[in-house]
């Protein structure tokens, strides 16, 4: 499963760094979730997810949605 971040961000009109000013998550962290360098926890996708007003299912790419 691949992870939706840039993409989502994307949409939204909104950089990493906005994004880590929403969250309180550092711009190398949510660089990494976007890149697939790490795995996120899965209270930081409910954060991430809240921030962008999608659901964590939104975050990712599977065809089991």
């Amino acid at each position: 499963m691949r992870i939706l971040l840039a993409e989502i961000m994307h949409e939204k009109k909104i950089s990493f760094r906005g994004l880590e000013r929403l969250t309180g998550i550092s711009h190398s962290t949510l660089n990494d979730i976007a890149t697939g360098k790490i795995s996120p926890r899965l209270d930081t996708l409910e954060i991430i997810a809240g921030k962008l007003e999608v659901t964590i299912s939104d975050l990712y790419e599977s065809p089991y949605k």
